[in-house]
């Protein structure tokens, strides 16, 4: 009894810490993306309005962290709150995610011709849906596809995908100031982010064996 009760209290540390480093590093890196979009861009990267449903719909999503499974050896060792770990893990993986928002921008502006309102609609969907995709990656040091989430998570992750991209399709996308991207737009949504999967995956094996490094020097 004791032994289940201390793993399930190693298991919640290492839930809050996941929702820590995710929500960190995504905030930096929109941070990051609307600074360096504002020097280029005529009108706003992305409405006032929509940067409230982007954070509702993404917070919402992530209620389901809580009830996640945690790897096993992850609760081997009595864990502590590492705050400069989450610091470097902001630094690293924010300015990562701002790499593709770069991307999508330039593929807005010069292949697609995107004006204030698509613009502002395909950065949405890019936003949501890559920083909604990587909760997968985040939540283990295991490759993504060897760790298994839990099934809340997985459907209210892949819910809130399938609303970000469903919503300039529908008639009320409109009021949160959306239009339909033309269909090229998803072809590229689904490379940028199949790329972007893959490179979050080969930094955190980076990052994370930089860090076991930087432990055993000090050890």
């Amino acid at each position: 009894m004791v032994r289940e009760a201390v793993v399930a209290g190693r298991a919640t540390v290492q839930n809050v810490s996941k929702y820590v480093l995710m929500g960190a590093s995504s905030n930096f890196g929109n941070m990051f993306s609307m600074a360096g979009a504002t020097l280029i861009l005529p009108f706003l990267p992305m409405l006032p309005i929509q940067i409230l449903l982007n954070n509702l719909i993404y917070n919402v999503s992530e209620i389901a962290i809580p009830f996640d499974s945690v790897d096993p050896e992850i609760v081997v060792a009595p864990v502590k709150w590492d705050i400069k770990l989450i610091e470097r893990f902001m630094l690293v993986f924010g300015p990562v995610s701002s790499i593709f928002d770069f991307i999508t921008f330039y593929a807005l502006l010069v292949f697609f011709g995107a004006g204030e309102a698509l613009f502002q609609t395909g950065w949405f969907i890019e936003s949501m849906t890559t920083q909604t995709l990587v909760v997968f990656c985040i939540r283990t040091r295991r490759f993504c596809l060897r760790s298994k989430p839990c099934r809340f998570l997985v459907v209210m992750n892949l819910g809130a995908v399938a609303l970000a991209v469903v919503l300039p399709l529908v008639a009320w996308g409109r009021w949160f100031g959306f239009v339909m991207p033309p269909p090229l737009f998803f072809v590229f949504l689904a490379g940028a982010t199949t790329a972007y999967i893959g490179l979050v995956e080969v930094t955190k094996v980076l990052f994370y064996r930089y860090m076991a490094g930087r432990r055993a020097g000090h050890a």
